[in-house]
């Protein structure tokens, strides 16, 4: 599963691995919240940094305006948004993507728990812009 051709490929691969096991063991047809929490439980069993719901501002021409929460933030560089859909649409993918840019990360990723075979999408940023170069999520 390891691609060098996409950043940090080693890391989600792992997450992916981490996502395969637990839609083995659970299979389709819970809620989106019983898969965030089985795979909460995976990555501490694999090591991985994670944080759950973490909490991302969102800004409007530096004016903080809200706040939402991504499923999960790998070590502080990966966001992972789970879904529990039959079928994943481009609104899923477009709504992956603006968090991306709204939290200025370079890569996530999107899974679907909600098919028969788990799905998974890798996200790159094409306006990412190195951290440390204002507030996060400033348009």
């Amino acid at each position: 599963m390891i691609n060098e051709k996409y950043k940090f490929s080693e890391l989600t691969g792992l997450i992916i691995g981490c996502a395969m096991e637990v839609h083995t063991q659970l299979g389709n047809g819970f809620q989106e919240v019983i898969y965030q929490r089985a795979l909460e439980i995976e990555f501490e069993l694999n090591s991985i940094d994670a944080s759950r719901e973490h909490v991302m501002p969102i800004y409007y021409k530096h004016e903080h305006i809200g706040n939402r929460r991504v499923d999960f933030l790998i070590n502080d560089t990966i966001s992972v948004e789970i879904k529990a859909r039959t079928k994943l649409e481009d609104v899923h993918l477009a709504q992956a993507i603006n968090y991306l840019e709204a939290y200025d990360l370079e890569v996530g990723l999107l899974i679907n728990f909600g098919a028969k075979s788990l799905q998974f999408k890798r996200l790159n940023n094409k306006k990412f812009k190195q951290k440390n170069q204002g507030n996060p999520g400033v348009k």
